[in-house]
């Protein structure tokens, strides 16, 4: 097979580019892996080098893939074949891993754990890499199955303490999972350059006036300087793209072929795995002369037959397939089809008969809709949308063709392809749909325009779709109505849609043996208010299924918001718990994440600097497992009490951007809320009354609540009594309502503030002593000892400042602290320097490392559990051991400042 540059011993141009290859592979051997994204146009040379950089490499061993334009759709299928050659070490994994793994790859059936697939993926190489050093070179990456493109990235980000390294090529411009991994951009060739490959081919000979413009024409792609020298240069000039004619050049050389030779290579063409075993038998279903029709194509130098078929260049498998006419490709398939092993390769096979399919088929749509289920049991949501929507195409009855195009757009809504989902619905729209079937459209419209526009638009059809549904289903009417809530609660615009659900859902028809649930709990709570509707609030929190699963279990980011809503600590944790439990034992990353994401939240606001960073830490491992971004919640809360200004403002700037782009109201009412925190802590008092001003005014709920407090005090210290008395009124009709510690306590603190009433501030102190959110505890001993101060009582106030600043240091909230230490020096008393904490001294994932080393977890529970490799694990305790000054798991557990 020629080169595309040259031949194998003598790539030109390359040598930059073969040294960073070399480098990468030499620190591997030596422990320090790393990754590498080759990019560049088609054509370019990234293959060639790959191969001269998989041929040069010595004392590692190699395993390789290249991923197939028509094997986009099955999930798992390329990481799978890069896999098969260290499969062996399966045995060296924790079962889970393991099991995980074989699921993936369809050798087991049972429930795949899908955010567990890239660290087992990282197990299973680094296994290998300990009996001798891995490369890994994944050729054409844009062609990737989604799934393992994903798994891919993710092992690529983690492998800096393995013996791994890893290349990739990936053809420009496209848009890719791998843009985190390093990159190296391989660009043409200079003239002298070009010059010299073509030299190298002797039997060419060209006048000056033909090569000057065959340089010009070829841009330095290494291909177009091999295959468009056989046009001779006669000809007007070529301005099409360098691909395109490459291509052509290709369909060019199939022309003299007999028509036996073209259908062998069409039928080659038409299997992405090169599979000989497969090619040779589909070839002799067709009726081919397979060993003249082969020597024939072997000629045109096209492709290469042996173990496996190989295409000179991916651009050439191309050329071939779109060159054979649609009878040709249908012919290759039904017979590839038939050659599948159904029994070990289903869904290949019902690809293929897909393919050859042309009119409605019921068989072969039922086939499809099977390999659908198998792919989303395996994390292929892009693929289960694929298959769908070609079920949807062949099938023969209407109803049918129905509910499959319902299932593509639902399944391509959770593959992120909102564009597609529309299209989809589109297409049934005008199809004499009956009520039921119009209500599923409005609310596939929703979710829609949900995910594409973020605006009033998506509840506006939840809502209509449970109006359809109220007199034919009034439980998915009521689910429909919970979802337009849930939705607008994201988008920012709750208000105006919970009065519209409010006057909807009483068209729905009264069900005597339904318990109470959240849509109840929402209505009382905006038709009567907090003091009516807190009994029902708790009830339905409180309240569980048959199977004692909780009655908020399909809707708990509602639920937590009801918790806080009527501040209730004790059953938001008690959430919390549930969800996390629930997440870890199921595997669910849906629920993992919300329930860390919470306890993140919930360890600032109780003083608990150790338990939100490790919250945090475990949730952004479990984003980056999955392939999505980390939520911005619980850091943005931290960041607020922990008050470094400059850190703070650039994570908000940062949410913000975020917030906008995703049209996100909830993050950009918490970004308000937690700015009016940060201000009132570093004292900026009317910069907190602005921001506490816009989350009051978002009516968001919860949030509104939490900047009630936050309004109060930054309006008393601008001196605008008008917005403090306001303000004090909403939240006391809110939280005495309560009748919790925290919510009397925080009344108690707020009116404090706006009478001066000394008995208000004694109270405050102790409701808050009996509440778990120790943040509030200490910001009200702070503004009752600065409230005596101003009163000229120095001795009293410096009991009250003293506890204020000692909870405040030990939390690490920074301005809040000073702001005691102000006052104490003021009352004549000298504050006590606090030691560096262990939260100072370690980053985020450090100090989560720390406190499950410290409650006994070994390396390979630490690394399960945070999604990265053992020695990844030991490389971070070597770091916290130094930077704690302790050289042992003994002395780290016998640490009492982790909070473990």
């Amino acid at each position: 097979m020629r080169s595309a540059a040259g031949s194998r011993g003598s790539l030109v141009g390359r040598s930059v580019e073969l040294k960073v290859l070399h480098e990468l592979t030499g620190e591997a051997q030596a422990g320090r892996g790393g990754a590498l994204v080759v990019r560049g146009e088609a054509g370019i040379g990234k293959s060639t080098l790959l191969a001269h950089a998989r041929d040069a490499a010595s004392g590692v061993r190699v395993i390789h893939v290249a991923g197939a334009e028509f094997e986009r759709e099955l999930p798992y299928s390329a990481l799978h074949q890069l896999c098969v050659p260290v499969l062996g070490h399966l045995a060296d994994l924790p079962p889970r891993h393991a099991d995980a793994l074989r699921i993936a790859f369809g050798l087991a059936k049972g429930t795949p754990d899908l955010f567990h697939i890239g660290v087992a993926t990282l197990g299973l190489l680094a296994a290998a890499a300990r009996v001798r050093p891995l490369l890994c070179v994944v050729d054409d990456a844009h062609w990737l199955d989604a799934a393992s493109a994903r798994a891919l990235t993710f092992v690529g980000r983690r492998v800096a303490n393995e013996p791994i390294a890893m290349v990739f090529a990936l053809r420009s411009p496209a848009s890719d999972e791998l843009h985190e991994l390093p990159g190296l951009d391989l660009t043409g060739l200079t003239d002298a350059e070009a010059r010299t490959v073509l030299a190298g081919r002797r039997h060419l000979v060209l006048d000056e006036q033909v090569l000057s413009r065959l340089l010009a024409e070829a841009r330095g792609n290494p291909l177009a300087l091999l295959e468009l020298p056989e046009a001779g240069g006669f000809g007007p000039p070529d301005t099409s793209p360098v691909p395109t004619r490459i291509e052509r050049s290709f369909r060019d050389r199939l022309s003299a072929l007999p028509d036996d030779a073209r259908l062998l290579l069409t039928a080659a063409s038409a299997d992405p795995t090169g599979d000989a075993t497969l090619v040779w038998p589909a070839a002799q279903l067709l009726g081919i002369d397979v060993p003249a029709a082969s020597a024939g194509v072997a000629a045109t130098g096209l492709v290469e037959f042996a173990a496996d078929i190989r295409f000179c260049h991916p651009l050439a498998r191309s050329a071939v397939y779109r060159a054979a006419s649609a009878r040709e490709r249908q012919r290759a398939h039904r017979a590839l089809a038939e050659a599948t092993n159904a029994g070990t390769d289903p869904d290949r096979r019902a690809w293929h008969r897909a393919q050859a399919t042309v009119g409605p088929d019921d068989d072969v749509a039922a086939e499809l809709v099977r390999s659908a289920t198998r792919a989303r049991s395996r994390g292929g949501v892009v693929a289960a949308a694929a298959f769908l929507e070609r079920a949807a195409e062949l099938s023969l009855d209407p109803a049918g063709r129905l509910e499959r195009t319902f299932a593509a757009a639902q399944a391509a809504l959770v593959a992120g392809r909102p564009d597609r989902a529309a299209i989809l619905v589109r297409a049934v729209e005008h199809t004499g749909l009956d009520e039921f079937q119009l209500a599923h459209a409005d609310l596939l419209r929703g979710q829609v325009a949900f995910q594409s526009h973020r605006d009033e638009s998506g509840p506006e059809f939840m809502i209509h779709a449970g109006r359809r549904l109220a007199g034919l289903d009034p439980e998915r009417a009521r689910r429909c109505f919970l979802d337009a809530i849930e939705t607008s609660l994201l988008v920012g615009r709750a208000s105006g849609v919970l009065d519209l659900v409010l006057a909807a859902v009483r068209s729905v028809p009264a069900t005597a043996s339904r318990p109470p649930d959240v849509l109840d709990a929402l209505g009382l709570l905006n038709s009567a208010g907090h003091r009516s509707a807190i009994p029902l609030i708790r009830q339905v929190l409180d309240g569980r299924h048959g199977s004692g699963r909780p009655g908020w279990i399909e809707h708990p980011a509602l639920a937590l918001m009801l918790a806080a809503e009527i501040w209730d600590p004790h059953r938001y944790a008690a959430i919390v718990e549930w969800l996390v439990r629930t997440g870890r034992e199921s595997g669910s990353p849906l629920l993992l994440r919300l329930g860390l994401a919470q306890a993140g939240s919930y360890g600032a606001l109780t003083a608990d600097p150790g338990l939100a960073m490790a919250s945090i830490a475990e949730e952004e491992a479990i984003a980056d497992a999955i392939g999505g971004p980390p939520m911005p919640y619980h850091r943005i809360h931290l960041a607020a009490l922990r008050g470094r200004r400059a850190e703070a403002l650039a994570l908000f700037e940062k949410a913000t951007v975020a917030a906008t782009t995703s049209g996100s109201g909830l993050l950009t009412g918490n970004i308000d809320w937690a700015s009016a925190v940060l201000f009132n802590g570093l004292a900026d008092y009317p910069a907190a009354l602005a921001a506490a001003r816009r989350a009051v005014a978002d009516g968001t709920l919860f949030l509104a609540s939490f900047s009630l407090p936050e309004l109060v005090e930054a309006a008393v210290r601008c001196g605008d009594s008008e917005a403090a008395s306001s303000a004090l009124e909403s939240l006391v009709e809110r939280a005495d309502a309560s009748g919790t510690a925290t919510g009397l306590g925080i009344a108690a603190y707020a009116r404090g503030l706006v009478t001066g009433s000394e008995e208000q501030y004694r109270t405050a102190v102790a409701h808050l002593e009996r509440s778990p959110l120790s943040a509030y505890r200490a910001r009200a001993h702070l503004v009752y000892g600065e409230w005596l101060r101003r009163e000229g009582r120095r001795r009293d106030c410096r009991a009250h400042l003293r506890t204020a600043h000692r909870l405040l240091s030990e939390a690490g909230f920074e301005a809040f602290a000073r702001r005691a230490a102000v006052e104490l020096r003021a009352s004549g008393e000298r504050p006590r320097q606090r030691s560096p904490h262990t939260y100072d001294q370690l980053t985020i994932q450090e100090l989560h490392i720390a406190r499950l080393v410290a409650a006994g977890a070994t390396s390979g529970e630490v690394a399960a559990q945070l999604f990265i490799s053992p020695r990844t694990v030991d490389t971070h305790l070597r770091n916290i051991f130094r930077k704690l000054g302790i050289n042992s798991r003994r002395q780290l557990r016998h640490r009492s400042d982790l909070g473990a």
